[in-house]
């Protein structure tokens, strides 16, 4: 009995350090968007850093939803950079194709970031059939060659709309245009194959990056700490076992990827939403690599580190532009270190030593504090 009664005890002692995390996580995304928008409101910002803020909500939320991917389900994919794509090209359609329809910016950034979501789901389905059949060295290989494999048929893609509605063609071979879509007059091409979408709409804005950053976070923890994450998790650590309780491996992991996938197309429309001009190449393997990086160097299934991750290697690059040449060296530099220190067994016990200690203070502090208020 006793021991039912401590087993219980310590799975609630756990769940309050996990829903303790959660608000402090909510807590950072919220103290730095509302410091961001008195800095932008009274004009400390410029130009250049105003004009990065849309661009880290998107790649913030990429991180967070490769971390799910790569950190909770436990497996390596180097194409997520496709489903960013996805959605941000279909979240331009929908967006053009709303144009006339809705006035309302902000309504038209909601239905197409949903319809980039929704598009990059079934994209996602699809290519979770062959994919998560498939393990270790030779699943990442592979979401390689999809992601690779959507940017050229994205780049093959025209599309044009007018007063009959919406008109796509493949352009294969390369040996047609804008003009083979016939649109009657009035009509515009929305995207021109390789040179991308043009023209389009700039709806998107810092706020609704940041809501997307919280929706994403509450879609992610929620998951993690429900069955079906717990599930996922079971299958992470030993897949044997997991199946030897009953645990559906693949309709779990497809789940998740799926999920994944979803977040990334959102993540996509709001990009797409912040360029009047977008190519294709912007979504190639070195975008999935950099994605990647901000989820290592934030911590495998830590999303407030991916947050942080995704934030700071962003902007340190555009930071570091006055030093011209020098600036991908440096960069290059602060990644390695960043590594080692959150890597090095050593430094980890010193920093995780350092916290403890600092903790305990501001404990003391405040049991004091209540003491000398009671007296």
């Amino acid at each position: 009995m006793s021991n039912k009664k401590n087993t219980a005890m310590t799975f609630g002692s756990h769940v309050k350090e996990l829903a303790k995390s959660d608000f402090i996580t909510y807590g950072v995304v919220i103290a730095a968007f509302i410091i961001v928008s008195i800095f932008s409101s009274s004009g400390l910002l410029g130009r250049k850093a105003a004009g990065l803020l849309v661009p880290v909500c998107c790649y913030i939320v990429m991180a967070l939803s490769l971390n799910l991917t790569v950190g909770i389900m436990g497996e390596l994919s180097l194409g997520h950079a496709g489903f960013m794509s996805v959605g941000a090209f279909s979240g331009v359609i929908a967006s053009m194709l709303l144009g006339e329809v809705i006035d309302n910016n902000v309504i038209r950034l909601a239905v197409a970031i949903l319809v980039g979501a929704f598009f990059a789901a079934i994209v996602g389905f699809l290519i979770g059939i062959p994919v998560l059949r498939l393990r270790g060295d030779y699943l990442a290989i592979v979401t390689l060659a999809f992601g690779e494999i959507i940017k050229d048929l994205i780049n093959c893609l025209v599309v044009g709309i007018d007063k009959n509605g919406l008109h796509i063609i493949f352009n294969f071979k390369g040996d047609k245009s804008a003009a083979d879509l016939n649109l009657a007059e009035g009509g515009k091409a929305i995207i021109k194959g390789a040179q991308g979408a043009t023209g389009t709409d700039k709806i998107a804005t810092f706020a609704a990056g940041f809501v997307l950053i919280l929706i994403a976070l509450f879609i992610i923890q929620s998951l993690v700490r429900s069955r079906v994450g717990r599930a996922i998790i079971a299958c992470r650590d030993n897949r044997i076992a997991a199946e030897s309780v009953g645990i559906d491996v693949m309709k779990y992991k497809m789940f998740a990827f799926v999920l994944s996938a979803a977040i990334a197309g959102s993540a996509g429309a709001l990009y797409g939403a912040n360029y009047s001009n977008l190519v294709a190449t912007k979504f190639d393997f070195n975008t999935s690599i950099l994605i990647l990086v901000f989820v290592v160097l934030g911590g495998l299934g830590n999303m407030l580190g991916s947050v942080i991750a995704a934030t700071v290697l962003y902007i340190l690059p555009e930071a570091l532009r006055e030093f011209a040449n020098y600036r991908m060296l440096i960069y290059a530099i602060v990644l390695i270190l960043v590594m080692i220190l959150t890597n090095n067994p050593r430094l980890v016990a010193l920093r995780e030593k350092l916290f403890s200690k600092v903790s305990s203070v501001f404990k003391k502090g405040k049991k004091k504090s209540e003491s000398e208020g009671g007296k």
